[in-house]
């Protein structure tokens, strides 16, 4: 089975904490630089033929909106807890946008769960 390919964007330039638990849980991690990272997302999800993304951003959504309306990623957002994402991940969702949680167990949870669905 292939390496899973995890994009994350963040409206700050952040997300390497969740770069890390993606890589913690086996899987690839590429991190947007700069502000307004979310805004890729989509972009770079689709150059590089990633399996999931996270965005983050104040409201947990205008990433993952842009990568489901110029892409057709399926897309949940407005989540604000691990839980929540591991939901949006067994209904099928790819694409996750949050409220600020650059944490590596989001990362590496979300990851895990992926793995295993896939499997």
């Amino acid at each position: 089975m292939s390496e899973i390919i995890v994009v994350i964007g963040d409206r700050l330039g952040k997300g390497q904490n969740v770069g890390k638990g993606v890589e913690a849980a086996g899987g690839k991690a590429i991190v947007i630089s700069g502000m307004a990272a979310d805004m890729k997302l989509g972009d770079m999800m689709n150059e590089v033929k990633a399996d999931m993304g996270i965005s983050f951003c104040g409201s947990g959504g205008a990433g993952a909106i842009t990568a489901q309306s110029k892409y057709g990623y399926s897309a949940r957002y407005g989540m604000r807890s691990v839980e929540e994402g591991l939901t949006a991940l067994r209904e099928g969702k790819t694409v996750l946008g949050f409220g600020f949680n650059d944490s590596e167990e989001l990362g590496r949870r979300l990851t895990e769960e992926f793995i295993k669905l896939r499997s």
